[in-house]
């Protein structure tokens, strides 16, 4: 396969003020781990490789993407290119043991490896994850570590103790160890709330956090205060979710879902408004849901999944597809966005 330039697609952002820059649109890989679907090593690989000539350059995982199995993926695809070429996050918080209990596929993962997460968020748990994670993916050095599903979303009542594991317990001392030393060359959280992203920076100083969802086409409500709080702070938004899991990537007439779970009325009708405006311009949602949060200036990149080389570069087309400024004029004139929110064409 050809690469072809795609300038909005390879353009770069720093992370806080650390060393390190991705790239506009970025490539997770919740999918290559099974999600919902599983594919071939063969197909993972052509996957990655697409992305590599459209010009992505940053990708994200985790050890319980597939239960292991996106890590020693994406660690086969990429050891194939020059390692100071792109940048490479993965996640702690889970460490992986062989499995004891039938998996019962609650986690929407086809056929994952035998292995099942034990949730640790302390110093040495951190730091065996981390390693876990170099040996899995077959590379030392692991550009950004995230720490996976800390808060009351994923936790429940449960989240005060692993908050507890994170402050005095000596997880956040394990990512200062990390990035001090070199190991890393930056460090955060990997969630789906924005709030806990505000109690981690009271506590610690994070350079990044990828948020799934929260700033969207759908939702805005970081703008009252993670948002501002992060380019105060100069802590970089990774932004997942623009399509809100799914519902903004074909519409109504596509995948209900929103939030991993089937769209409320009231989101169906939202998202039924947002089409209508979209076609009057002749912009397809998709498009517009990918480009939006990449607008703010805190949003340092747009990460999503692709199952396919067609997913791939579906997504490619769609961030690079032009917008007229009339479609976001519209979109605030119909109260569908919040005014505050910046719009590709607003940044110098």
């Amino acid at each position: 396969m050809t690469a072809v330039l795609h300038p909005k697609v390879a353009g770069t952002r720093r992370i806080g003020r650390r060393d390190v820059e991705v790239t506009g649109l970025s490539l997770g890989t919740a999918p290559l781990g099974g999600l919902y679907r599983d594919l071939s090593d063969e197909e993972a690989q052509a996957t990655v490789d697409a992305a590599w000539n459209a010009g992505v350059r940053y990708f994200d995982t985790a050890p319980h993407y597939g239960h292991t199995k996106a890590e020693h993926r994406l660690g086969t695809a990429l050891r194939r290119y020059a390692r100071a070429d792109y940048v490479i996050s993965t996640k702690v918080g889970r460490r992986f043991v062989p499995r004891t209990t039938p998996y019962d596929g609650s986690e929407g993962w086809q056929n994952p490896l035998p292995f099942q997460a034990i949730y640790d968020y302390t110093h040495d748990g951190i730091l065996r994850s981390f390693e876990d994670s170099q040996q899995r993916l077959g590379m030392i050095d692991i550009d950004i570590v995230l720490v996976h599903d800390i808060g009351r979303y994923t936790h429940g009542e449960r989240n005060a103790h692993y908050w507890k594991q994170l402050t005095e317990g000596g997880g956040f001392r394990a990512l200062d160890e990390l990035r001090s030393s070199g190991a890393v060359k930056a460090v955060g959280l990997g969630v789906n709330e924005g709030q806990v992203i505000l109690e981690a920076m009271a506590e610690f100083d994070i350079d990044c956090a990828l948020l799934a969802g929260r700033y969207t086409l759908l939702e805005q409500g970081t703008l009252d205060d993670l948002l501002p709080a992060c380019t105060a702070r100069n802590v970089s938004i990774l932004l997942g979710g623009a399509f809100n899991s799914g519902i903004l990537a074909r519409g109504v007439q596509g995948d209900l879902k929103f939030n991993y779970g089937d769209a409320p009325p009231d989101v169906i009708e939202r998202v039924a408004r947002l089409e209508t405006v979209c076609r009057a311009h002749d912009v397809p949602l998709a498009a517009a849901a990918l480009q939006f949060p990449y607008a703010h200036p805190a949003v340092a990149t747009v990460l999503t999944g692709a199952r396919t080389p067609a997913e791939l570069l579906e997504n490619v087309g769609s961030f690079e597809r032009a917008i007229p400024a009339a479609l976001w004029r519209a979109l605030r004139e119909e109260g569908l966005l919040d005014p505050r929110a910046p719009v590709p064409g607003d940044q110098p």
